[in-house]
Parts: structure tokens; sequence; C-alpha cells
């Protein structure tokens, strides 16, 4: 599985990020394999439990 996620590098060499689907929910990392393994705690946590206010994203077909 594919996780679309966008991230950046801060003054002090931190990298910031969020995945696409929850962009309101940043995480950090000491370098890329960390941010990566943080953004992947945040989906694990998202998509297996139902957390009051968390918005999603999502894509319908309008035919």
């Amino acid at each position: 599985m594919k996780i679309s996620y966008t991230y950046w590098q801060e003054t002090d060499g931190m990298l910031l990020g969020y995945l696409n689907e929850f962009p309101e929910h940043w995480t950090q990392g000491t370098d890329l394999e960390d941010l990566i393994e943080n953004l992947a705690d945040l989906h694990r946590t998202f998509t297996q439990e139902q957390i009051p206010g968390i918005k999603r994203v999502a894509e319908f077909e309008l035919v």
C-alpha cells in the first residue's frame, strides 16, 4: 500500500510532515526514515481507531 505524504526540512534540521489524507496532523523526525516511521504510526492510529474530530479526505465520482 502506498501512502501519500508531504514533508519539508526546518532550519534546525528537523523534518516535518503530514499524511495527505490527514493534513491537519503533523509529525516530525530527525531524518526521513524517522519521519516515515512516525507517519506510519499516525496512519495506523487514524485508520484503525474511531477518533472523534479526525477529518478525512475522500473522493467520489459524479456521474
